[in-house]
């Protein structure tokens, strides 16, 4: 488990010596500071129990004592050992240990999270990272620029990073910090193997032995029924194997039944060992489950359906379809049997758990008068409904209105029970559909298993605006085609024609041209059968559009600019003064890529003008920044620093550190250009401030 009791690391490392921490309050002091520097720290809250692994400890201390540098790669600490023995707990308090050697930050990622039909999605874990070590990054869109990325933003910084599920040395490599003086702790079952050419202390874990298993049950639960009985105390660490996730749980299971006799309660464990035939760890989880109440236990059968690691109170109401309430006192009650794990970002399940509660529920006796079948249908159903209906909100709140298929989000069916979320302003709306990504993807794929294909398309539609902010290629290629499919039963051709036409754009960005192509030469056929209606002509004009973004991204601009005007044509025709501004913006991007500077500069200036007539901040922004881009082509320098200087102030308003140091290095070559050598390094100085030390900015989005 992540969150096994354990007693506090009694040693840290300072300026690369080992000395003795004074107190744990001198330990969370430290934790504070380093949030308070704006240090990112991915650690969960700290426990007062922990018990033995002190030889493991002294050799990772004594590693770090011999001195890291930039001479090679990272210290790399693996511990490896069965379910339950304890690894990834002890990787956090050796992170915990080893802040003041690692001033830079305490990172962590669970590959499991990002684990797909057995394969990690490295660009996907390179992206969590890089968004760490600075929120305002921005991935680039494939998987070795990423790698470049990370390499910079980690050169000669001092970071502890924890992976967790580790299955090989292949898995570990691409996250490697490349600074010397970081330390990477890897949690895997096994052995790595191939993991050669780093220093390495490895760390095999067994179970604790019996004495220190008794003193990590009394930690747990000071209980003077220990005392009273220690044979009874002694017998119950036996049957636990000296396993600390079963230590964990049975010292919970005990705490509960506080008016029966140890002894007793010791009995019944071996009853359920013994003639039973049961592992261990599943007699113990067991014993802890049949302490549950009706909703909690309800819940647990419940919770592997969620697809994210971490669950709240309100996905749990919906699960549940109860108010939150009473589905955090579920939590609460699980949470205190020690039946969920704490995480860095929450209360949630590791496969273990995840298992044992799969298997309780097939258990569930008809005595019991459950359809647990029908109840877990039910609770999926619950589930995406509420996501989509959520997903809808926040991503109109973050876009505003646009082009869709789906059913508007405030009709959208939901529990109700479970109320809506408040979404007060743009940031946290984006930041809730980025906190969320997960399980909202997750939400698609039960979604199209379940043949709920409105919802699976309807959530797609909402999580196309959070990926033109977060490229999680694979998610979202699996979601929209999912999406397409989903469609394509439901015989919806609008719905079809607009999952191809989104499913097509990270397909080329991933260089995936020709399968993007296929989807857009079937989007702009069905397009051709849709009907006449202004929202329909207006789908049309968007397949055809997508068509000219792929033609244009592949360098054929003179197949790309009929059908921006195509597409420019359609939306002038129904009266949508946006299409036409999109058109004309596009249409002035591919004369600035042919040389036709006049043309780009007069279609960029009305693009410009119509959308800030039209009050949208942001491609009035981007038009602004393309039309001086065109302006400075043509020589006309004075009339692009004022558009540049425009740009780069909507830029700094909207937090978009992409943005800004795009308009920034524009403003340094116009500098150089012109012969303003004071404003140029003016312009480079803050193009460095925003890149930080390790040149982290983000690269904007097309």
């Amino acid at each position: 488990m992540a969150e096994e009791t354990w007693n506090r690391v009694d040693g840290q490392v300072r300026a690369g010596a080992i000395v003795q921490a004074g107190s744990v309050g001198e330990l969370h002091v430290h934790e504070a500071a380093l949030r308070a520097a704006a240090v990112p720290y991915q650690l969960p809250p700290a426990l007062s129990h922990f018990e033995d692994r002190a030889d493991e400890r002294a050799r990772v201390l004594a590693a770090v004592a011999e001195g890291t540098g930039d001479g090679g790669g990272p210290l790399v600490v693996a511990l490896s050992g069965m379910g339950g023995i304890g690894k990834t707990a002890l990787g956090f308090e050796l992170a915990r240990a080893l802040l003041d050697h690692c001033p830079d930050g305490a990172l962590h990622v669970d590959l499991d999270d990002l684990r797909r039909d057995g394969a990690v999605e490295t660009a996907d874990a390179l992206g969590d990272l890089l968004r760490a070590l600075d929120p305002q990054t921005r991935p680039e869109q494939e998987l070795r620029g990423r790698a470049r990325q990370y390499w910079t933003a980690t050169q000669g910084r001092r970071l502890v990073l924890v992976v967790d599920n580790a299955r090989s040395g292949a898995e570990l490599r691409p996250l490697l910090p490349s600074s010397g003086a970081s330390i990477v702790i890897v949690a895997s079952h096994g052995p790595l193997h191939d993991l050669d050419g780093v220093r390495l202390v490895d760390l095999p874990l067994g179970p604790l032995a019996p004495e220190d298993a008794v003193n990590l049950l009394r930690r747990i639960v000071a209980d003077p029924r220990f005392a009273a009985d220690p044979d009874a105390a002694a017998e119950l660490a036996r049957r636990c194997a000296g396993l600390p996730a079963a230590l964990y749980v049975a010292g919970r299971w005990v705490r509960r039944h506080r008016r029966r006799e140890l002894r007793r309660l010791v009995e019944d464990l071996a009853t359920e060992l013994d003639r039973e035939g049961l592992p261990v760890v599943e007699a113990v989880w067991d014993a802890a489950y049949a302490s549950l109440g009706p909703v909690a236990a309800r819940l647990y059968r419940l919770l592997p359906h969620h697809p994210a690691p971490v669950v709240g109170d309100h996905a749990a109401a919906a699960l549940l379809g109860t108010d939150p309430d009473e589905a955090a006192d579920a939590l609460d009650e699980l949470d205190t049997a020690g039946l969920l794990e704490r995480r860095p970002d929450g209360l949630g399940m590791h496969a273990l758990l995840r298992g044992h509660a799969l298997r309780r529920a097939r258990a569930v006796d008809a005595r019991d008068s459950v359809d647990v079948d029908l109840d877990a249908v039910s609770a999926r159903q619950r589930l995406v409904r509420w996501y989509r209906r959520q997903a809808g909100r926040a991503d109109l709140v973050a876009a505003g209105p646009r082009l869709t298929v789906s059913a508007p989000a405030a009709g959208a069916p939901a529990p109700a029970e479970v109320p809506d979320l408040p979404f007060p302003d743009t940031a946290t709306a984006l930041r809730w559909l980025e906190d969320e990504r997960l399980a909202l993807y997750g939400c698609v794929r039960i979604a199209a298993e379940d043949g709920l294909d409105e919802e699976a398309v309807a959530l797609c539609e909402a999580l196309w605006t959070h990926f033109l902010d977060h490229r999680h290629y694979a998610d979202v290629i699996d979601a929209f085609g999912r999406g397409v499919a989903a469609a394509v039963r439901s015989e919806r051709l609008a719905a079809t024609v607009r999952m191809r036409c989104q499913l097509a754009r990270p397909l080329w960005e991933q260089r995936r041209y020709e399968e993007a192509a296929e989807e857009l030469r079937l989007a702009v056929h069905g397009a051709r059968l849709l009907g006449d209606s202004p929202e329909e002509r207006k789908l049309r004009a968007s397949a055809v559009e997508f068509r000219g973004k792929l033609a244009s991204v592949r360098g054929d601009w003179a197949a790309a600019v009929p059908d921006f005007e195509a597409a420019r044509e359609e939306h002038r025709a129904i009266g949508n003064a946006y299409g036409v501004m999109l058109q004309t913006y596009l249409l002035g991007r591919a004369a600035v890529a042919t040389g036709e500077l006049p043309r780009a500069v007069e279609l960029l200036g009305e693009a410009h003008a119509s959308a800030a007539a039209l009050g949208r901040d942001r491609m009035t922004a981007r038009t602004g920044f393309e039309l001086g881009s065109a302006l400075r082509a043509a020589g006309r320098h004075a009339e692009a620093a004022r558009l540049y200087e425009a740009a780069l102030a909507a830029a700094r308003e909207r937090r978009s550190a992409g943005d800004e140091l795009r308009v920034l290095e524009a403003l340094v070559a116009l500098g150089e250009e012109t012969g303003d050598a004071e404003s140029a390094e003016a312009y480079r100085s803050a193009a460095e401030t925003l890149r930080g030390p390790e040149g982290s900015g983000g690269a904007p989005i097309a």
